[in-house]
């Protein structure tokens, strides 16, 4: 019979029922039905019930407030606040018509004036007094102010939680999906605390009104019952008041649980639970605390003239309370232990622990002790923020989206030292100085500063380490003068430049892909996997990143694959027309003022190039006798430092149909050599020749 009633109340209560699909309709007529109430007489009876469905009410949102784990569970709390002090308040006005008119309001009402404060119209007064003084004072005061500063507070903390999630987000350590739902929340809770800030002023006017209501009652009761009822004075006064008091609580209960719920939702603060929970968890955990106040209260109980058995009870309760703490932490801490030794037993004999071991991370930096500083936000340390700048940056300059960096101390190398690895491997090393500045001659130096001599290990420069106060120096004597993080983030940068076709797998290309899909799914839905795969695509995108060209616009790279993919699949050939139909970018990147000084290759160089191509089923090479290569390498390193020298970056101008194979000639030897092609530069640009190669 279960499943049928989980069913039935689904179906009454759930996602799709009767009540759902019109709670519109019901608390629109509830609102105007509060309203119409203050305006038409209600029968004893409705009121009775009407009264008691407002205490109702009031339980069931404290009730609901204490079980929430957050306050943005319950985020339709200013709302739910204000009906229910309007709903509060036509009770008010529909009982007090009935009190002045008939000298009579109900059961309800007659019973807490009676049985609740003993008929005494005096005590009556006194209670009604003290809640409403408890309410407005205490509560409402300050869960007003709380919803103030709460409001204030979580507006000012909006920019930096943002900053948070664009930072978490760039980092890779949060989706799209999760950063959004992220930005939500933060959004909610400011339009939460903000609107709180404004309903708490509704209870603190429902007190008010309260008050006078009271006074109005019991004033114009007195004078109904003398000049109307034909009452004398006294039964008049006992009359009206004790109804007037017992209209007065049975209102101000639920203005009292109202509010004690208002400052329960507005004092959460990095709750993990309910409140209950919470509360036992943070409270009762030590039993030193418990040890100690058992202590205490024994020693009042045996001080002379002060009550003994209340004190020995609370004594005797708070050392029971001791006991179980620490045997439950006994039990828990064997528990814990046993626990560790079964899994670290069922993780030595488990293959799956080997096979987490052959888990690689993309891209590691491994650092000595010294440099912990750099990475401990503590300490200052702005190391993190860096990498993000440079995924940022990578993403901008070469399309690529770098996998997130995973930072990590090692004690067995040097406490000043560094290590860069790509999938495990080391591919990059340096040593820092945190307390000195990196000093580099940038050719205007005009007098030597004193310093540690160094390799500036991303280029190779050679530099100095020199202290802080020597900083300012070394500036004015013409030296190009960085920090220590500096250093370590252009090395990371520039590695990441230099192995950016390593970084690139088929995952990561699958991921542009569909990145470009959601704008542009035709172009994708005819390339992959129609005329190329994944890795074919991939193959191109990494020939393009070796020679560091920017594969942002992706679009037109699968345009210029779906052009010539039907003609061939060789990867390094598509790479060649990609390079052509991108020869804006490339003149873009090379192109000095309108000019490109170059050095350019003999015609009969070319020609020998051109000759010695040999094409087989896995790629094209060049055959070349190991003479005539060296005589190569030495007439390129005989002309290069002509525009070097000048200040120029090295690049060699060639045909279209030599540039890939003198290419791959000379990759190994001359690793940053520049190898352009003339269908590679825009026909407006000055081609500024400044040596030829021969041999």
């Amino acid at each position: 019979m279960a499943a049928p009633q989980a069913a039935a109340s689904n179906n009454v209560f759930g996602e799709g029922s009767f009540i759902q699909k019109y709670s519109d309709v019901m608390i629109a007529v509830a609102i105007v039905t509060i309203v119409v109430m203050m305006i038409i007489p209600l029968p004893t009876l409705l009121l009775d019930m009407l009264i008691c469905l407002n205490i109702t009410i009031a339980l069931l949102v404290v009730m609901s407030v204490i079980y929430n784990k957050e306050a943005l569970d319950l985020s339709i709390f200013p709302s739910l606040l204000l009906i229910t002090t309007l709903f509060r308040l036509a009770l008010n006005i529909s009982s007090t018509r009935l009190i002045l008119l008939e000298g009579y309001a109900g059961e309800v009402i007659t019973a807490f004036g009676n049985f609740v404060v003993g008929g005494n119209p005096v005590v009556g007064f006194i209670m009604f007094i003290i809640l409403v003084a408890i309410n407005f004072i205490v509560i409402t005061k300050g869960s007003e102010r709380v919803a103030e500063v709460s409001a204030r507070f979580t507006l000012d903390a909006m920019p930096g939680k943002q900053m948070s999630i664009d930072a978490d987000l760039n980092q890779g350590a949060i989706t799209d999906a999760e950063a959004k739902i992220r930005r939500e929340k933060i959004q909610h809770e400011a339009d939460f605390f903000g609107a709180m800030d404004g309903a708490s002023k509704f209870v603190k006017g429902d007190a008010i009104a309260a008050i006078l209501i009271m006074f109005i009652n019991i004033t114009g009761g007195f004078v109904i019952g003398m000049l109307q009822r034909n009452l004398g004075a006294a039964q008049a006064l006992q009359t009206y008041t004790l109804l007037t008091v017992g209209e007065g609580l049975v209102s101000q209960i639920p203005a009292l649980l109202i509010s004690t719920a208002t400052g329960l939702i507005v004092t959460r603060a990095g709750a993990e639970g309910n409140i209950g929970s919470d509360m036992v968890g943070q409270l009762i955990h030590n039993d030193r605390i418990y040890f100690i106040l058992s202590g205490v209260l024994l020693f009042f109980a045996l001080v002379p003239g002060l009550p003994g058995l209340p004190f020995t009870v609370l004594s005797l309760a708070c050392f029971a309370i001791a006991r179980l703490l620490r045997k439950g932490s006994e039990v828990k801490t064997e528990s814990q232990q046993e626990a560790k030794n079964v899994q670290e037993k069922k993780k030595a004999t488990t293959p799956e622990n080997i096979v987490s071991l052959l888990q690689v991370d993309p891209m590691e930096l491994e650092i000595g002790y010294s440099l912990i500083p750099l990475v401990d936000t503590g300490q200052g340390g702005d190391l993190l923020d860096r990498i993000v700048m440079i995924r940022r940056q990578c993403a901008l300059e070469l399309g690529l989206v770098v996998p997130t960096i995973r930072i990590r101390d090692n004690i067995q190398i040097k406490p000043n030292a560094y290590i860069i690895k790509l999938k495990g491997i080391e591919i990059a090393k340096g040593e820092l100085m945190l307390d000195h500045y990196l000093a580099m001659n940038s050719g205007t130096v005009f007098e030597e500063v004193p310093g540690i001599e160094t390799t500036e290990p991303a280029f190779g420069l050679p530099a100095l380490w020199i202290p802080e106060n020597e900083r300012e120096q070394a500036e004015l004597n013409g030296y190009t003068v960085v920090d220590a993080v500096s250093v370590l983030a252009t090395h990371i940068t520039e590695v990441i430049k230099q192995h950016a076709d390593e970084i690139l797998g088929r995952q990561e290309t699958q991921n542009l892909i569909d990145n470009l899909k959601k704008t542009n799914q035709a172009l994708v839905d005819e390339v992959v996997p129609d005329l190329l795969t994944v890795g074919e695509v991939q193959k191109v995108l990494a020939n393009l990143l070796r020679e560091r060209i920017s594969i942002r616009d992706i679009g037109t790279i699968l345009e210029v694959l779906s052009d010539y993919a039907r003609a061939t699949k060789d990867t390094e050939i598509l790479t060649e027309y990609v390079r052509h139909a991108m020869n804006r970018q490339i003149t873009q990147q090379n192109v000095q003022n309108g000019t490109l000084p170059c050095i350019t290759l003999d015609p009969a160089l070319e020609n020998r190039i051109a000759g010695g191509v040999q094409r087989t089923d896995h790629g094209s090479y060049v055959s070349i006798d190991p003479d005539s290569m060296q005589k190569l390498i030495a007439a390129l390193n005989e002309e290069l430092p002509k525009l070097t020298n000048m200040g120029y970056q090295p690049i060699v101008l060639t045909s279209p149909a030599v540039r890939l194979y003198f290419r791959k000639l000379v990759e190994r030897s001359i690793p940053g050599l520049i190898v352009l092609s003339h269908a590679e530069i825009e026909q407006n640009v000055e081609i500024q020749i400044l040596g030829v190669v021969k041999i």
